[in-house]
């Protein structure tokens, strides 16, 4: 027998086993990715009609903000599985993969069509309410009516109430002051005994919605005092004892007796220097003020009658303020001029200026020229412009 080596397979042959089972395999691979290919592109339709309904929802609400690109899958490539399960189908990893996608994907849809059903309901109203496709017109809104009340320096609670009304502001204005007194601190003042906020309603222009009760006038009045008597340096007159009242009823008093600002801080000083000798201030406003009569000739009786008011015969302030100074005069009460003068009485033929002096014979001097002017008129002898 001759010897020799078994017959080898031709290596061309393409019948090698190894050869042939990783055809077999990579076949096999093939077939799945080209099923996932499939799914992904159906997916990939499905989610572009989502983006363009949310997209179309997203522009009808005004945002216009897009949604960031998802993040393109990754698939990390591995050997195959050295034991492939022979029951699993080739795409049974992506078709599980989808269906953990489906209710991401089913929301958006939901929410795009809950943004399309909005839009049409908007659109249904408005053209119900606007009777065809004409926009609505958007009503603009009314403006706010407001009416301005002056109120000017040195008048009453009384004289005030009539400018509230023909502000024709509503309710009664005394009625509020009184109401306001209950809340307001007048102990801070040193008028917890008053009765009356007369002399604490703040004279000045108030804007006021129209026809607002007259409690609105009150309320910013007494806010406005606050707010300016706590500017007021009052050192100088708590030195002489004198309280924030007292500086309020003296202010009160030059109001009335004062028409040319210059001459506020020697009205003052006047009424110190009578009030440090414990004299009469023989100042006939606050007489006027206790019997209401602004425009009419004192008669002598009313002059020597002892009332509460009469600072011809009463020594000291009278009993409350007379009016609602400014803060002007609060301030001129507050620091009066440095001076010793005495008396002061209206000089004939001016628009309400004095002659001021600390003489008595210089004071009957020009108290007999006014008394003779006085009588030569008729009346006031000052001469005011219109």
């Amino acid at each position: 027998m001759s010897g020799g080596h078994p017959p080898s397979e031709d290596p061309f042959s393409g019948q090698d086993p190894d050869a042939a089972e990783r055809e077999r395999r990579r076949a096999e691979r093939e077939e799945r990715r080209r099923a996932r290919a499939g799914r992904d592109r159906s997916e990939g339709s499905r989610r572009s009609l989502a983006e363009r309904v949310g997209g179309l929802g997203r522009g009808a609400s005004g945002r216009g903000a897009e949604e960031p690109a998802a993040k393109p899958e990754v698939r990390a490539s591995a050997a195959p599985p050295s034991d492939p399960d022979p029951q699993a189908a080739p795409g049974d990893a992506g078709d599980r993969a989808a269906a953990s996608r489906d209710p991401i994907m089913m929301r958006r849809l939901l929410a795009g069509g809950a943004v399309l059903a909005a839009i049409a309901l908007v659109v249904a109203v408005v053209r119900l309410a606007g009777g065809g496709d004409e926009p609505v017109a958007v009503a603009e809104p009314e403006p706010l009516l407001t009416v301005d009340v002056t109120v000017p320096e040195g008048l009453t609670i009384s004289q005030t109430a009539k400018i509230a009304k023909q502000a024709k502001l509503k309710g009664s204005y005394e009625k509020a002051v009184e109401k306001a007194r209950k809340r307001f601190p007048l102990k801070r003042y040193g008028a917890e005994r008053a009765d009356s906020l007369e002399g604490f309603m703040f004279p000045a222009t108030y804007e006021l919605e129209k026809n607002a009760p007259a409690a609105d006038l009150v309320d910013k009045q007494l806010v406005a005092f606050e707010d300016n008597f706590a500017g007021v340096d009052v050192k100088r007159a708590a030195k002489k004892n004198l309280t924030p009242y007292d500086i309020v009823t003296i202010a009160s008093m030059i109001e009335k007796e004062v028409q040319v600002a210059e001459e506020r801080p020697l009205v003052a000083a006047v009424i110190y220097n009578r009030l440090a000798a414990g004299d009469t201030l023989g100042i006939d406003a606050t007489l006027r003020y206790e019997l209401e009569n602004y425009d009419q000739q004192l008669r002598q009786s009313e002059l020597d009658a002892p009332t509460p008011y009469n600072s011809r015969i009463n020594p000291g302030l009278p009993p409350t303020p007379i009016g609602n100074p400014g803060l002007a005069a609060l301030e001129a009460a507050a620091d009066p001029a440095r001076s010793d003068v005495y008396y002061f009485v209206i000089k004939p033929g001016t628009c309400g200026e004095h002659v001021f002096t600390a003489d008595s014979a210089e004071f009957e001097e020009a108290q007999a020229a006014y008394q003779e002017a006085l009588a030569a008129e008729g009346g006031s002898p000052t001469d005011c412009p219109g």
